[in-house]
């Protein structure tokens, strides 16, 4: 058995890391408690400078601040930053914070930058950090924006079971998806794999991303009349929903952004 789990681990590292559109994210999930609504929000102002110094630099290629639905204390997260890049070097190298909070705010003190830099942890708790590779994506559709609405499905797929899920939505769900968006019914799709974590002890090891542009547009999408499948792309269809283990969805609000 431990053979056997050698050779998937080495496979799965063994997967082209540059595939399409060479996308690497980290998602950081965060819980806020009421008391701490305010003051978080002042954090995240604090910090989208910082963020702005380092997509200057190149160093990333965006940041963004999202609150999820639904969002009670005891229902998970309630807010997911995200921050892109654009190879997985730049996403695993470590950061001078320092550096780019002098840039970003060149009249504080190094010693006022430190309480802010590290009083940030009072305002929420820092969770779940997921480090991620965007493998599949629809083209076209409108650019992202603050009031973006979408849905974050986190799944379980078994390591063996990588190969046919993905293939699954690539081939079956992802022509649909593109669809929508040539139709103005969607924003965008996209399909992430977890890099870091991943294991039989995780709570998920994939993510597909649906975006609208805006809740009235989301709350629209059930009504869509797309192109019906035929009976065997249906089958197909029901197939490759079982290659995965739905968890957990969030409805999310793009508040803040930086490019």
């Amino acid at each position: 058995m431990k053979k056997f789990v050698v050779i998937i681990l080495f496979a799965f590292f063994s997967m082209p890391l540059l595939a399409q559109n060479d996308l690497y994210i980290v998602m950081e999930l965060m819980h806020v408690d009421n008391t701490q609504e305010g003051d978080y929000a002042q954090t995240e102002q604090f910090w989208k400078k910082i963020h702005a110094q380092r997509v200057a630099d190149g160093s990333i290629q965006g940041w963004d601040l999202w609150s999820l639905l639904p969002g009670g204390e005891d229902q998970g997260y309630q807010y997911a930053t995200v921050t892109l890049f654009n190879s997985p070097e730049k996403m695993f190298a470590p950061v001078d914070f320092m550096k780019y909070a002098k840039a970003a705010y060149p009249n504080m003190s190094e010693d006022e930058l430190n309480k802010k830099l590290w009083g940030a942890s009072k305002t929420r708790d820092l969770a779940v950090r997921i480090f991620m590779h965007q493998i599949a994506t629809t083209t076209g559709g409108p650019g992202l924006k603050v009031g973006t609405v979408a849905t974050f499905d986190f799944m379980k797929v078994p390591l063996e079971g990588y190969n046919a899920y993905e293939t699954a939505e690539k081939t079956l769900f992802q022509p649909s998806h593109q669809k929508m968006v040539d139709d103005g019914a969607k924003a965008n799709w996209g399909l992430l794999r977890f890099m870091i974590p991943i294991g039989s002890d995780t709570y998920a090891s994939h993510l597909t991303v649906n975006m609208f542009e805006n809740m009235e547009q989301y709350l629209n999408a059930g009504n869509y009349q797309g192109q019906q499948p035929t009976e065997d792309q249906q089958k197909a269809m029901i197939k490759g929903m079982a290659t995965r283990d739905m968890k957990f969805v969030y409805v999310a609000t793009l508040n803040e952004m930086v490019r």
